[in-house]
């Protein structure tokens, strides 16, 4: 049952039979992958019921309830590590690792932590609130287990179309790929981060998920098979065809080309596809990349298409409280809109969050004039300076707890060379 925001409901236990038999991994493992299905809705009901009251990041953790039982399934955490990126999308992470009686506290205060916290629970393998680290902490443990006395523990990293376009991603990536170390990495790709994804990266995917040479290979298949005796027992086995199809057409992808083994996509709401692609993954000696396409916010009444609504939900507003002073964000832009009317050289440029700093309204006015770099403050910081250096007025908006990634950037190349950066 889905609860509209706001909702007073208390989730409801008689409506989680196969929910309330785990509290922890050992537990869900016990499940049969018939039932992992019913496991995944009675997981979305308890997510929808709480996180509309509390607030928090119910978007991404919605659509990753099916990978998060299907790596929960084959891999054996905490022994093997799972390192998610960000901690957006671990909501049903910590529901099966032991935390289910605590859950009606996240992000309350002394109540669980809206992100991953080692603190927390032996199963948060690693911190998490900046996105792109995942790859590279991931790949640290795996070098740490390669050289100790158990070399068979497995290390995952789960990361989001939008944190790959990080830098660090990339790094991390290109490091891992090198190394041929039994290493996974999962793309989460949404197709929705907080705003659109940008850049170059966001475009591949996006040919990936739709190359139309695959879909009309799929579907010939089918017409031809189906005219023949036994054509349904033909397009099953015609199956196999396609994923070698895929192969073919993907084998020289950008993840091959790094080192990795690639696979995917895979339906990312499909139990039994997730777990057949993860125990495929974990007999590849060497670094595998698994492309999972999901759906954020899959469940929630409106978040599978807007794109706010899908990223979080915020607690209920007290009835009868004063109206809220105006938002800092929506002053700043507002300014920066009236001094662009009078000013060509002025340009706004923010990272990945052109909502959060309300800079959508400057784009609304001066589309040309406005640019969104993605997850990248440091390139923003140099990108504005590079700008400056020629005459223009860059104003860049980026949250402060983000711009400590770019404070190098700011010194170096913005205060050294005395340019005009707001």
């Amino acid at each position: 049952m889905a609860v509209q925001q706001g909702s007073e409901a208390t989730p409801d236990q008689e409506e989680t039979p196969l929910l309330d038999r785990i509290s922890s991994p050992a537990d869900l493992k016990s499940l049969t992958i018939s039932q992992l299905p019913a496991l995944a809705a009675e997981l979305r009901h308890e997510l929808i019921e709480i996180v509309s009251r509390n607030g928090g990041h119910l978007g991404a953790s919605l659509g990753a309830i099916e990978l998060t039982i299907a790596l929960h399934w084959v891999f054996d955490s905490p022994r093997d590590r799972i390192v998610w990126d960000v901690g957006h999308q671990a909501y049903a992470h910590k529901l099966l690792t032991g935390r289910r009686d605590r859950f009606v506290t996240i992000r309350q205060e002394n109540g669980l932590s809206g992100f991953l916290s080692r603190d927390e629970s032996e199963h948060d393998a690693f911190g998490a609130g900046h996105a792109s680290t995942s790859i590279s902490a991931a790949l640290g443990m795996a070098v740490a287990f390669s050289q100790s006395a158990e070399p068979d523990r497995r290390v995952v990293a789960v990361i989001g179309d939008g944190a790959l376009t990080g830098g660090m991603a990339f790094e991390a990536l290109n490091n891992a790929g090198i190394l041929d170390l039994p290493f996974l990495v999962i793309l989460n790709d949404n197709e929705m981060s907080i705003a659109p994804n940008v850049g170059a990266m966001s475009r591949y995917l996006d040919r990936v998920r739709t190359d139309p040479r695959y879909n009309r290979a799929k579907d010939e298949l089918a017409r031809i098979t189906e005219r023949l005796p036994q054509g349904e027992l033909l397009v099953e086995l015609g199956k196999r065809w396609k994923d070698s199809l895929k192969e073919f057409i993907y084998h020289s992808m950008i993840w091959e080309e790094l080192g990795y083994t690639y696979m995917g996509p895979i339906d990312g709401h499909d139990v039994r596809a997730l777990v057949e692609a993860l125990r495929q993954a974990t007999l590849v000696p060497g670094p595998v990349f698994l492309h999972v396409v999901t759906e954020k916010g899959r469940g929630f009444a409106g978040a599978e298409t807007d794109r706010e609504r899908g990223h979080a939900v915020s607690a209920p507003s007290i009835p009868g409280a004063p109206p809220s002073p105006p938002k800092y964000q929506d002053v700043f832009a507002e300014t920066v809109i009236k001094l662009a009317k009078d000013d060509p050289r002025i340009i706004a440029i923010t990272a990945a969050m052109p909502t959060g700093t309300s800079l959508a309204k400057f784009q609304t006015v001066y589309p040309e004039r406005f640019f969104d770099v993605g997850i990248a403050e440091q390139h923003a910081v140099t990108f504005a300076a590079g700008l400056a250096a020629e005459g223009m007025r860059p104003v860049v908006g980026i949250y402060s707890t983000f711009l400590q990634r770019a404070y190098d950037q700011i010194i170096h190349d913005v205060c050294l060379q005395r340019l005009p950066v707001t």
